[in-house]
C-alpha cells in the first residue's frame, strides 16, 4: 500500500464513521500520511483526528478511538495503535515496501507529485540578490510538483531577514466601498539571508547547494568545504549516493540480477530507514511548496542518501552467494532510493552523476 493509498484507506474510515454516527463531521478532502514523528511506532502516521476534533466537538485521542477500528478492519492494515494527542500510527500487513517501489518504478520523476496547489498561481517577489535569485528559481520548480505555477517579481527593496514574508490580503474597491475585490494570490516576498560573499567560484551544483541547504533565515556558509568529496560534506554524501545506487544496477547486471519489488526484513541496516524516507518524500515537497522553503528539499535528500549509504553493503550477493528474491528486493529498493535522489536534486537545480 502506497502513501497515496493509504491516505485514501484513512478517507474511508472516517467516512464509515460518519456513515455509523459516530461522528458528525463533513469528510474531509485529503488525509496526510507521513512516517511516524519522535514517540511513534509503525510504518505511517496520520494527525486526521487532531483535525477532526473540533468540527466534531470531541478530543482527539477520542476521534482517534472511533477511527481506529474501521482502520483496523482495513485491507493491507496490520495493526494501529494511538500515540500523544491523538496520532494514529498504522503498521501494514505484508508488501507495503514493494509497493511503494512499485509506485516509484511506475511515476519515476513524478514520484511525490501532487495537486495542493492546482490551478493557483503563486507570486513571489525577490530582491537582486543572488541567494534569493537561486531560492525563486528552485520554487518555480517545487511548486510545479505540487499544481502550481510560482511566477517571479523583482522589488528593489533591501533584502531584510528579520521581516517575515509579506503576504497581501483583500482590498476594498474605492469606487464600491461596500464589496471586496475577488483575493488575489498570496504574494510572498522572499528575503533569505544573504551570502557574505559569491558563490559563483564554488561552481553551479556546490553554489546552488551552498545557498539552498540552509534554512532562509541562516547565513549560508561559503567555502570550499562544500567542494571535499568526504563524508563530512552532505553534498557529496547525496552525489555520492545517488552514484552508488547507478554502480550497484550496473553491478547487479554483471551478476545477472535484476531489482524485482519486494519487502526488505526491518533488521536489514537501513532498511526500514530506507522505506521510511522515500515514502516520506512526498509529504515534503508538499510542505517545500507550501512554506517556500527549499531547504526542507536538500535537508530531506540527505537524509535518505544516508539510509541508502548504510542499506547499500545489503543489496549484492557476498562471495559465492547466488542472487536471490532478497538480492533482487533490495537492488530494486536502493534504484528507488536512486529515482528519488536524482529528481530531488534536479528540482534543486543541482546534477546527478552516475558516477562520482
Amino acid at each position: 500500500m502506497t502513501p497515496v493509498e493509504l491516505s485514501r484507506t484513512v478517507l474511508r474510515a472516517v467516512r464509515r464513521a460518519v456513515d455509523e454516527g459516530e461522528l458528525s463531521v463533513v469528510v474531509p478532502v485529503r488525509a496526510v500520511v507521513t512516517p511516524p514523528g519522535p514517540g511513534g511506532c509503525g510504518d505511517y502516521a496520520t494527525n486526521i483526528a487532531l483535525q477532526l476534533a473540533r468540527p466534531a466537538g470531541r478530543p482527539a485521542r477520542q476521534v482517534a478511538e472511533i477511527l481506529r477500528p474501521h482502520l483496523t478492519r482495513s485491507e493491507g492494515v496490520a495493526d494501529v495503535a494511538i500515540t500523544g494527542p491523538g496520532f494514529l500510527n498504522i503498521r501494514l500487513g505484508g508488501g507495503a515496501g514493494a509497493s511503494l517501489v512499485r509506485e516509484i518504478q511506475r511515476r519515476r520523476d513524478a514520484y511525490g507529485h501532487g495537486d495542493i496547489l492546482a490551478g493557483q498561481i503563486v507570486p513571489l517577489r525577490v530582491p537582486y540578490d543572488i541567494r534569493a535569485e537561486v531560492v525563486a528559481d528552485t520554487l518555480v520548480r517545487i511548486v510545479a510538483t505540487q499544481g502550481g505555477r510560482a511566477e517571479v517579481h523583482h522589488i528593489h527593496i533591501p533584502p531584510s531577514p528579520a521581516e517575515p514574508p509579506h503576504i497581501n490580503a483583500p482590498q476594498a474597491d474605492p469606487a464600491r466601498p461596500h464589496r471586496l475585490h475577488r483575493p488575489r494570490p498570496q504574494i510572498t516576498t522572499l528575503r533569505p539571508t544573504p551570502a557574505p560573499e559569491d558563490p559563483t567560484p564554488l561552481g553551479p551544483d556546490a553554489a546552488r547547494w551552498a545557498l539552498l541547504h540552509p534554512a532562509s533565515h541562516d547565513r549560508p556558509r561559503i567555502s570550499a568545504d562544500h567542494l571535499l568529496q568526504r563524508e563530512s560534506n552532505p553534498l557529496f554524501r547525496v552525489r555520492y549516493a545517488h552514484a552508488r545506487t547507478r554502480a550497484l544496477t550496473r553491478n547487479a547486471a554483471a551478476l545477472g540480477c535484476t531489482g524485482d519489488p519486494g519487502d526488505v526484513p526491518e533488521d536489514v541496516p537501513g532498511g526500514g530507514e530506507l522505506v521510511g524516507a522515500l515514502a516520506g518524500y512526498p509529504a515534503v515537497l508538499t510542505q517545500a511548496a507550501l512554506h517556500r522553503a527549499p531547504d526542507r528539499l536538500a535537508r530531506h535528500l540527505v537524509t535518505t542518501a544516508d539510509a541508502l549509504l548504510a542499506f547499500q553493503h545489503t543489496v549484492l550477493p557476498l562471495g559465492d552467494e547466488k542472487p536471490s528474491a532478497a538480492h533482487r528486493a533490495r537492488l530494486a529498493l536502493a534504484e528507488a532510493a536512486g529515482t528519488v535522489l536524482a529528481g530531488g536534486l534536479s528540482l534543486l537545480g543541482i546534477s546527478a552523476p552516475d558516477y562520482l
